[in-house]
């Protein structure tokens, strides 16, 4: 028969609660399963217990509820989120960086509330018009926050926290400013971390549940949900993948040196795991751009992101499904460029600023008549009289249809790749002008990219992917992201490059006419329609592009080694004298931030000890406070350290997922104190306890007006900043009038 666990001494905690370490044969080891007591301990079951968590909802739903209405005009992001639910509403395409789950979230509540998609979102400040349900649309981010909250407690209590602690750490959750302004509007980061808050408290249940059993299975489902959801609302939920992974990982570990569980139920659980916690998620996020694609069937402002085979997919698709297959001499043709979106090879009458002076080569990503270009070959003296086809090898030029000048280049820099292996392209020449020998192109039909066999020979419309190698200087036709000035309209830079990555050279022929080739009976060629898992993979690439893409200057941004040192804000909205600021708590965000330090020393001290001989802490206490913190600290770590690698465009509400993490981390350092440290001087622990609190609520009343937008004075503005804090003081009166100062503390 086992032995029975040991249990603790009442002198070292309670005499209910189990110690991890079990005697073996020949060393103690950690048993993996707790016992019904240590289980019955970490529940929410009691009368008691139930309402104080009612309490912690209805404290928190009288702050994030609390004047949605206000301001009434569109504040900060919902530019975009609140312009996107619109575009489902009228399934108008477009392009996000951000998967799709949480948009359509919003987009439902719209939909439910009556809204008709009229109203734009257009700028910062729009007054919303009466039929738009703006303050329906708030709740959801304000109720979710409620539940994240609530998430908080319950992860804590699963952790093995006393409901004090756990009801005074999910309070400071509720007074932390950020995560009470991004819970007040049309934004994702509420859903976000509500998702992850699931994810977490899930997997928390998960560790302690008995494997195999019913509840083992359902936390490990709702594990498996809580992640999908999350990673379909943001990237950053793939973070929260991986620290599940990881936290997995550790207890596998742990399972492997359990003398209680044969190699066959490790094997198991490990093989369920995988299979659920990877699947599920995976289905969800499919699932949740198969319903995206399905509600946007027409043609909107992202459509110009996407190859014309995705967009042939669109019931009112501009781009046209079938084209004349044999491209020759005499065709009018439009050049679409393989490796990017710019679009179209483009000329229009207006010239470089710099370089030549010439007529402009751009890409565009839009149809025009500016696309079509007339294909002559080198020496032509004379009009073509019968079809001659494009094939490998020939010497064209290309003239625009409709300025008469020739595709041209030579040794000129670029007006703005001014490198030495870049020469400029322009347009050059005028109606009746025979064109000189800088025109002249040669056509390399790149037989690896083309469709296997004829269109590998001779130029095929979609299917012949080829470059234009200059024939003077020996540069290739290419365009990359870079973009021209306003005098180029910033649509996108094409240049003749000597160098550089070859697949940026690649183009190919889209629409294609020729005179001597009947529509009603020449070959034709479409885009293959493409499956799901296709569409996938280009709307991936495209979000990863434009992710990337995002380097653009801005006023609020941040980068992240500043974050958890809380040294500036964001300015979400501001009109009159009242301003929308997003600025965190500072007490909870310098507690949670430094917490590494006291667990680094404790880890360090014991470390130490140990190999001078002494033996290491066995206190289930101080057990669960080492294995929590550190799988907490790397949950803290995990969605924060990967911003240092991001080279876009970033902001402090970035931080907020890895913020969450840190204050479960400071939950598990107050149960230490009062559980351990303090556990002979309970008041003690309480005095601190309140006192902590009594600061973070001076701290979220203190800056409230930046978070509600609601009004105050010019020198209480002043005194509430610190560091870099850069809300707009100037904008407040120096006194308050009576009437309307209650009116809008009321």
């Amino acid at each position: 028969m086992a032995k029975k666990p040991v249990k603790l001494a009442p002198s070292t905690t309670d005499s209910t609660t189990e110690l991890p370490l079990q005697p073996g044969p020949v060393r103690r080891y950690l048993s993996t399963t707790l016992g019904p007591q240590t289980m019955a301990n970490r529940r929410v079951s009691s009368g008691k217990e139930m309402g104080l968590v009612v309490l912690l909802a209805l404290f928190i739903a009288v702050i994030r509820l609390r004047s949605l209405d206000f301001p009434d005009s569109v504040v900060f992001d919902e530019v975009h989120f609140g312009g996107f639910a619109r575009k489902y509403i009228l399934g108008r395409f477009f392009m996000d960086v951000h998967p799709p789950l949480a948009k359509l979230l919003f987009a439902a509540v719209g939909a439910l509330g009556g809204f008709n998609g009229k109203f734009e979102f257009a700028e910062i400040g729009d007054k919303f018009p009466d039929d738009v349900p703006y303050v329906l649309m708030r709740q959801l981010s304000a109720f979710l926050s409620v539940g994240t909250v609530v998430l908080m407690y319950l992860t804590l209590r699963t952790t093995g926290c006393k409901p004090l602690v756990s009801f005074l750490t999910s309070s400071l959750l509720v007074l932390e400013s950020a995560n009470a302004t991004i819970s007040r509007f049309v934004l994702l980061d509420s859903p976000l971390l509500f998702f992850i808050a699931a994810a977490t408290y899930a997997s928390s249940k998960l560790n302690i549940e008995t494997p195999f059993t019913l509840n083992w299975w359902k936390s490990l489902v709702l594990t498996g949900v809580g992640l999908g959801f999350a990673s379909s609302s943001k990237w950053v939920g793939f973070f929260t993948v991986a620290w599940v992974g990881v936290c997995c990982a550790i207890k596998l570990w742990f399972a492997v040196g359990d003398l209680k569980l044969s190699a066959k139920n490790i094997a198991s659980q490990t093989v369920t795991k995988f299979v659920v916690l990877l699947g599920l998620p995976a289905i969800i996020y499919l699932a949740s751009f198969a319903i995206h694609l399905s509600l946007l069937p027409y043609e909107g402002d992202g459509a110009a992101f996407l190859s014309s085979a995705f967009r042939t997919s669109f019931k009112d698709t501009t781009v046209p499904k079938t084209t004349l297959a044999d491209v020759g001499i005499g065709s009018v043709v439009t050049l679409r460029h393989v490796n990017t979106n710019g679009g179209y090879l483009h000329s229009h009458n207006h010239l470089y600023e710099g370089g030549s002076g010439q007529q402009q080569i751009t890409l565009y990503p839009h149809l025009d008549d500016n696309n079509k270009w007339l294909v002559e070959l080198y020496n032509a003296t004379e009009e073509p009289t019968a079809f001659e086809p494009l094939t490998d090898g020939t010497k064209i030029r290309l003239k625009h249809l409709l300025t008469h000048r020739r595709l041209h280049s030579h040794d000129i820099r670029p007006s703005v790749s001014e490198i030495d292996w870049q020469n400029e392209a322009s347009c050059y020449g005028y109606e009746g002008f025979e064109g000189d020998p800088n025109d002249d192109f040669i056509v390399e039909i790149v037989k690896d990219e083309s469709v296997p066999g004829k269109a590998q020979e001779t130029v095929k419309a979609i299917d012949t992917i080829f470059r234009l190698r200059h024939a003077m200087t020996g540069c290739y036709l290419f365009s990359h992201e870079t973009k021209l000035p306003k005098w180029g309209f910033e649509q996108q830079e094409v240049t003749c490059a000597g160098q550089g990555i070859k697949p940026l050279s690649y183009w190919y022929i889209e629409q294609n006419e020729n005179q001597f080739l009947d529509p009603a009976t020449a070959e034709k060629v479409s885009y293959k329609e493409l499956s799901f898992l296709q569409k996938m993979a280009e709307l991936h690439s495209k979000m990863w592009k434009i992710n990337r893409g995002l380097k653009a200057p801005h006023a609020f941004e941040s980068r992240p080694e500043s974050w958890p040192f809380l040294q500036r804000g964001i300015s979400y909205w501001k009109q009159g004298d009242r301003q929308v600021y997003l600025l965190g708590n500072p007490i909870v965000w310098w507690l949670s931030s430094s917490l590494f330090v006291p667990f680094g020393l404790f880890v360090v001290y014991h470390v130490l000890r140990w190999q001078l001989g002494y033996p290491l802490p066995e206190s289930s206490v101080v057990f669960n406070y080492s294995l929590n913190t550190l799988q907490f600290l790397l949950g803290w770590f995990i969605h924060y350290y990967p911003s240092f690698l991001m080279d876009r465009q970033l902001f402090l509400h970035h931080y907020l997922p890895a913020l969450y993490f840190g204050i479960l981390t400071l939950g598990q350092s107050f149960e230490v104190i009062y559980s351990a440290v303090l556990k002979n001087r309970k008041s003690v622990a309480i005095v601190l306890f309140l006192a902590v609190f009594a600061g973070a609520a001076h701290m979220f009343v203190k800056r409230s007006p930046i978070v509600f937008g609601s009004a105050w004075t010019k020198s209480a503005c002043e005194a509430a900043k610190m560091l870099n804090w850069d809300f707009d003081c100037k904008i407040y009166p120096d006194e308050l009038p009576l009437t309307g100062g209650l009116k809008d503390e009321l």
